[in-house]
């Protein structure tokens, strides 16, 4: 390739795709402690993670050609289940899962890796496989974790 770039900056959203935007919106917002920055009913539901945005979209609203002009994003969405890690350090684990015990979210899994990091395994009313894993599982210090309101 021409040229040099700068190193790309990091993740600066994610999405998942959930038909039943009220159970995602409940369950990030009340049971994950993510700050909702946005909704449009029918579409989409979107949630701060420290320096980083979760999109929620419905997969049959995104997977069609956008209706407003000003916002030419192309049509993306997927069916299935996705996956989602949350950087939370070790020590903040065992509070995460007595939190998400307490609203009635299974644990998984509950493990650690071979270099002694922690990971554990949930789902979301979607299905969506989410992970809250110290961030030394990939080497790296100082992620921000999500805050519980």
């Amino acid at each position: 390739m021409a040229g040099t770039v700068p190193p790309l900056g990091g993740i600066l959203e994610s999405a998942l795709y959930a038909h039943d935007l009220d159970a995602a919106e409940h369950f990030y917002a009340t049971v994950l402690g993510l700050a909702k920055v946005t909704r449009v009913d029918g579409r989409h539901v979107f949630f701060r993670c420290g320096a980083s945005m979760v999109l929620i979209f419905d997969p049959a609203a995104t997977q069609a050609a956008p209706s407003n002009p000003d916002l030419p994003v192309p049509p993306h969405g997927a069916e299935g289940e996705g996956h989602l890690c949350f950087a939370v350090p070790q020590a903040e684990l065992d509070p995460w899962v007595d939190r998400l015990k307490a609203a009635g979210v299974a644990i998984e899994a509950d493990f650690r890796w071979p270099n002694g990091a922690r990971s554990i395994y949930f789902r979301d009313p979607a299905g969506n496989s989410l992970e809250c894993a110290d961030p030394a599982l990939w080497g790296l210090r100082g992620a921000s974790p999500p805050r519980a309101q």
